[in-house]
C-alpha cells in the first residue's frame, strides 16, 4: 500500500508542533540523509543542477554540497509543519531583511511591486514575515496532486496570512493584474522553473534554462516595479536564537528594481526583464547553493528533446495566435 501523501502532510501539520524542536530537527535531518544516501532521481537532479552552479567541484565535493542541500530542503518542510504555531515574535526573530529601503520606497509610492523569487530558503516564512512587517502578500500556488495535498498547502499558506491564487483556477494572470492595481501590497512569484508551455528561455550559469514568464509579464503589463528577492538560511545564536525558538533563521534580500527596456516589442521586454532577474538571482544562488531547493529539471540540456521541441512549437503557435496575450504565471 502506497503512502497517502495528503494524510501524511495533514498528520505532520497537526502533530509536528507537539514534538520538541531538538527531536524534530534530528528526525528531519535523518530523513534528509537517508534520501541523500538512497540517491534517487530527485537527489541526482539536484546534483546535476548544483554542478552548473559550482562547475569546479570534484565529485566528492558535489556530494557534500547535495547533502547540505537535502538538509536545507528538509529544514524547509520541518519549518512549514511548525510555522502555523509560531508566535509573531518568533517569526520576527527568525527573519533578517537586507535592502528593504527600495521596496518601502515603492510601497510608499502607492505601487504594488512584483517580486521574482527562486526556490531558496524558506519562502513561506518570508511571506509570513512580510505580510506582518512589510505589506500584504498576494501570490500564486502551484496546484499539487493529490487534491488533498494541495488543500493542505492552501490552508497552511492562508493560515500564515498569505492571499493565494491557485494556478489553473480561472484566469490567474488577470487576477494578478487586478491585485497589482491595488496599492501597497507585494506580489512574490516563484519563477525559477517553468510550469507552462510559455516560459522564457534564459542564460543561467552559462547554459540555457527555462523559467517562468510571470513576474516579467506582470510587470510589463501593469508598469509595476519588478524586484528580484533572494532568501537563504543563517544559523541563529544567543538572544535571537532564544527569541526565535529554533536554531535557523533566514535572510531576505531585496535587490534593486529591474530596468525594463522601452521601444521594443512586448515579448522582447518580457524576455529582457526575465533575463535581468535571472542574472541577479543566479548570483544569490551561487553564494548559497545549498539553499536552492531545485530537484527538478530546469536546464534545457536535461529536458527530453522531443518533448521540449513540442513545448516550443506549442508556445510559438500560441504567441502567433495571441501575440499580446499575457503569459500565465508560474
Amino acid at each position: 500500500m502506497g503512502l497517502d501523501t495528503g494524510k501524511a502532510f495533514t498528520f505532520a501539520w497537526r502533530n509536528a508542533r507537539r514534538v520538541p524542536d531538538p527531536l524534530l530537527r534530528g528526525l528531519f535531518t535523518a530523513v534528509a540523509d537517508v534520501a541523500w544516501l538512497v540517491h534517487g532521481g530527485g537527489v541526482r537532479q539536484l546534483e546535476a543542477n548544483l554542478a552548473r552552479v559550482r562547475p569546479g567541484l570534484r565529485p566528492r565535493e558535489l556530494r557534500r554540497l547535495s547533502r547540505a542541500g537535502m538538509r536545507s530542503y528538509m529544514r524547509y518542510y520541518r519549518e512549514a509543519f511548525t510555522l502555523p504555531a509560531a508566535t509573531p515574535e518568533q517569526i520576527a526573530a527568525r527573519v533578517r531583511v537586507e535592502g528593504e529601503a527600495d521596496l518601502r520606497e515603492h510601497l510608499r509610492g502607492g505601487r504594488s511591486p512584483v517580486l521574482a523569487l527562486s526556490h531558496q530558503g524558506n519562502w513561506d516564512l518570508a511571506g509570513a514575515y512580510a505580510t506582518r512587517h512589510l505589506a500584504p502578500v498576494l501570490t500564486v500556488a502551484e496546484r499539487l496532486e493529490p487534491e488533498e495535498l494541495f488543500q493542505e498547502f492552501l490552508a497552511f499558506r492562508t493560515s500564515i496570512g498569505l492571499e493565494i491564487l491557485a494556478l489553473g483556477d480561472g484566469d490567474v494572470f488577470r487576477d494578478l493584474v487586478r491585485g497589482a492595481s491595488r496599492p501597497g501590497r507585494m506580489i512574490p512569484l516563484l519563477a525559477d522553473r517553468d510550469l507552462t508551455a510559455r516560459g522564457v528561455e534564459v542564460d543561467l550559469f552559462g547554459t540555457r534554462a527555462r523559467v517562468a514568464a510571470g513576474p516579467a509579464a506582470l510587470a510589463v503589463s501593469t508598469g509595476t516595479p519588478l524586484l528580484p528577492v533572494g532568501i537563504h538560511y543563517e544559523r541563529l545564536r544567543g538572544a535571537r536564537r532564544r527569541a526565535a525558538g529554533t536554531t535557523w533563521g533566514i535572510v531576505i534580500r531585496f535587490f534593486p528594481r529591474i530596468e525594463i527596456p522601452a521601444g521594443v516589442t512586448r515579448s522582447e521586454r518580457v524576455a529582457a526583464a526575465t533575463q535581468g532577474w535571472v542574472e541577479v538571482l543566479s548570483g544569490a544562488i551561487r553564494e548559497h547553493p545549498e539553499d536552492w531547493h531545485m530537484l527538478q529539471k530546469v536546464f534545457v540540456e536535461d529536458l527530453d528533446p522531443a518533448r521540449y521541441a513540442r513545448t516550443r512549437s506549442v508556445a510559438g503557435e500560441a504567441a502567433r495566435a495571441t501575440p499580446d496575450h499575457p503569459e500565465p504565471v508560474a
